[in-house]
């Protein structure tokens, strides 16, 4: 059966996850319109390129222009869709915005342009060769829901900048946020088949996984990412993948365990745990392991859960059921397997639909669901460990590698085990505010993914590079046919003088290379 029978007709639904309220309905694109969008972009993007970087940047300057004069607006949007406090909204969403489009603006072009090449090797010496960043063309964006502007914002931002166009599929949870992304950039100048966004499911998204497109930028599980990997291989279809994490952090015997357990408990619960940055596991030395838990808990106690929109609020709801009762499976397991409460544990019912109590556990092992899967959810799984080499392990011991955290007075110590620890990012007295720093790479290792968003590395992400060679005297090369013995002992006295460790050696290699120079070509 065609794409678009199953999907024509299909609607989703945005709804605020505080109260349950339909906020609007969308329609699926279907294949057609997929394949139309792309199709546009694709006839757009080579005008877009062509304009060339400063008036691309200028256009980033305008869209940051017209976010900040709404980043209220703007915040409250993704509060009602995607029901995180507007606080948060407003500081892990817009504001990581405006400075990735900060960070473009000042750098895009010094990253973009044309770089020379210099040559060492002496057969190149009258050669110029230089590095060209091309757009790759259309790029295709898969975006999750927990933080449904600034993933999709800053890959996009990027995209746009090095001369692509952009295929946004939002989350369908978070469509509308998605919408006001594609208002501001279009009223900031970027044309309309430039960035454009198509709302849908999984089978929308599947189709622009199978289209045309020259890059796919996938944030989401990693079931999912490991099929559009291969879907990926079978055509080369280059792809970024973020998918998740189980992010460690260690606290050892000399952390201060006043600050530590504040950002524990900010670190696991800040988007009710919905952050693929969340501490999602925790190791506390056992020296200070009763004491961190007891300033946890009472931390925890006293957060203010409900709806985002109310300005008090500390944690709001979850995005949706599923999500929660996987969150109650993992403490479910935990608990069956000896682990404690000392806070949260249940759903809170009487707030709203998806609203689960922020949850300490305390005496958690790597036995249990909670410490290898993903939650997802409000939840601060805590284990003891002895030493910095039980505490390491512990923290690999993991098929993820997003990032991770290490708690110490000795900066030192923290970097040394920060080196140690597999992941692509590790903070050390810090956690989660890596992926607002606009300059820092965003991505993982392992089944974390591959491939790299934001700061420089982000931005070579969409560019393919090109090397340009050009011979400043053209003539035959000495390397060309009319091969022979003495040409063989020419190349290797060519070899003794670039390379021999006796400089004796060389000098003899040189007068035997000089015959080369001489040497009749074909």
């Amino acid at each position: 059966m065609p794409i678009d029978s199953q999907i024509a007709v299909r609607k989703i639904s945005s709804v605020n996850p505080a109260t349950g309220d339909v906020l609007r309905e969308l329609e699926c694109a279907g294949e057609s319109e997929v394949r139309a969008a792309i199709t546009r972009a694709r006839a757009a993007q080579a005008g877009w390129a062509a304009i060339g970087v400063r008036r691309r940047i200028a256009a980033l300057r305008e869209f940051q222009r017209r976010l900040q004069e709404k980043k209220s607006e703007i915040a409250e949007a993704i509060t009602r869709e995607a029901g995180k406090p507007t606080a948060e909204a407003l500081t892990t969403e817009v504001l990581v915005v405006l400075d990735a489009a900060r960070f473009l603006i000042e750098h895009a072009y010094r990253l973009l342009r044309d770089e020379p090449l210099p040559h060492g090797n002496l057969v190149a010496k009258l050669k110029t060769g230089w590095l060209l960043r091309e757009p790759y063309g259309v790029i295709g964006i898969i975006s999750p829901w927990n933080y449904p502007f600034s993933i999709p914002a800053t890959e996009a931002l990027a995209a746009l900048v090095a001369g692509n166009a952009v295929v946004l599929k939002p989350s369908e949870f978070t469509s509308l946020v998605a919408l006001e992304l594609q208002s501001l950039l279009q009223a900031a100048g970027v044309p309309q088949d430039v960035f454009q966004v198509v709302a849908g499911d999984g089978a929308t998204g599947a189709v622009l996984i199978h289209s045309e497109i020259d890059k796919l930028v996938f944030t989401g599980s990693v079931a999912t990412g490991k099929r559009i990997a291969a879907v990926a291989a079978g055509r080369l279809l280059a792809v970024v993948l973020e998918l998740g994490g189980k992010d460690p952090m260690l606290v050892l015997d000399d952390a201060d365990v006043d600050v530590a357990s504040s950002a524990a408990v900010w670190g696991a619960f800040v988007n009710a745990g919905q952050t693929c940055l969340s501490v999602e596991r925790c190791y506390a030395h056992r020296s200070l392991y009763e004491e961190f838990l007891r300033a946890c808990a009472e931390k925890t106690k006293k957060l203010r859960v409900g709806d985002g929109q109310d300005r008090e609020t500390d944690v709001g709801p979850m995005i949706h059921a599923q999500q929660l009762r996987v969150v109650e499976e993992h403490v479910g397991d935990a608990v069956e397997r000896g682990a404690r409460i000392l806070a949260g544990g249940s759903r809170l019912s009487d707030l709203g639909p998806n609203f689960y109590g922020p949850t300490v556990l305390a005496d958690a092992t790597h036995a249990m669901r909670i410490m290898r899967e993903e939650t997802f959810g409000p939840v601060l799984p805590v284990m003891p460990f002895d030493s910095d080499e039980e505490a390491l392990n512990l923290a690999n011991d993991s098929e993820y590698g997003l990032a991770a955290s290490v708690w110490t007075r000795d900066s030192g110590r923290g970097e040394r085990l920060a080196r140690r620890i597999q992941a692509g990012t590790v903070m050390v007295n810090d956690v989660v505010s890596c992926f607002g720093i606009a300059e820092a790479p965003h991505g993982g290792v392992k089944s974390s993914g591959v491939g790299r968003a934001h700061g420089r590395f982000g931005l070579e992400e969409m560019v393919r590079l090109k090397y340009v060679d050009a011979d400043l005297m053209p003539m035959k090369k000495v390397w060309w046919y009319g091969y022979g013995s003495s040409f063989l002992r020419e190349m290797e006295g060519f070899i003794d003088l670039q390379f021999a460790r006796n400089w004796a050696r060389r000098l003899q290699g040189g007068l035997r290379a000089v015959g080369a120079v001489r040497h009749k070509k074909l």
